[in-house]
């Protein structure tokens, strides 16, 4: 991570103050690194590109999460698994192999969703026995069946984590409410990185601190799917007064 930030801010001591925060961290668990299967990495290169900065930045292990989606994102754990299988060859061959990989799914609530735990299809989750189930749902209405499937995933045995609740549009000025879901119905709340620095909203910077300030943020994630992530993540996250605070917090990342 040195190299990285002094690339960055040269010598500065700011720079050598910072240096250790990702590395506190351990574990990144939301990025879409693995090749080929959505929005994110596209090729090997790009998931070896993507996995070289956020091992710069100090993190030690990632838990990839590509996309579950109804008919868009057809991910299966078969796929994911070889995908996996297929960076960490990959990894190891470009010197890399001191990151740890790991994979889960970041699953979209949608009625595919509610038909996977009817038929009781096997889940990916992460946490080993703590079976961490990381969910989203739309940006900008709220599902219909959303207390419904939180109910369900409970009753399967497994601990969900909302993605990003900061980037919720629905849930904007409805503050509370993202509480109770973690009061009330057992939600572990993630929010991403790049959030504190503005990255995709201001509105969604706002929430962020927000749930920093009351102590509900249980994960951190970079969400990472470009180079633009990482580079935000070093240049703009890293030095924010909000990240010392975040990382006073007892995240679940450093668990994992």
């Amino acid at each position: 991570m040195a190299s990285l930030l002094q690339r960055l801010f040269g010598n500065k001591p700011a720079a050598r103050a910072i240096s250790a925060s990702f590395a506190q961290l351990g574990a990144d668990m939301h990025s879409h690194l693995l090749p080929g299967l959505d929005d994110g990495a596209e090729t090997v290169e790009h998931s070896l590109d993507l996995l070289r900065a956020l091992r710069e930045a100090g993190f030690r292990k990632l838990i990839m999460t590509p996309h579950i989606m109804g008919d868009f994102y057809k991910n299966t754990p078969e796929g994911i698994r070889a995908a996996l299988q297929l960076l960490r060859d990959a990894a190891t061959t470009a010197g890399l192999g001191d990151v740890e990989l790991a994979c889960a799914a970041e699953y979209y609530l949608d009625e595919f969703l509610g038909r996977k735990l009817a038929d009781g299809t096997e889940m990916l989750t992460f946490g080993g026995d703590k079976r961490y189930l990381l969910f989203e749902t739309s940006y900008m209405n709220e599902p219909l069946n959303l207390y419904e499937i939180i109910f369900e995933l409970h009753a399967q045995g497994y601990q969900p984590v909302l993605a990003h609740p900061e980037r919720y549009t629905y849930l904007y000025g409805r503050f509370s409410d993202i509480e109770a879901l973690r009061r009330d119905h057992g939600v572990l709340l993630q929010i991403n990185l790049n959030s504190l620095a503005g990255y995709y909203s201001p509105a969604a910077k706002r929430v962020a601190e927000e749930l920093i300030d009351a102590g509900l943020v249980d994960f951190v994630g970079t969400d990472t799917h470009h180079l633009r992530h990482t580079e935000t993540l070093v240049r703009k996250t890293l030095p924010l007064p909000y990240m010392e605070k975040l990382l006073q917090l007892p995240l679940l990342n450093q668990t994992l």
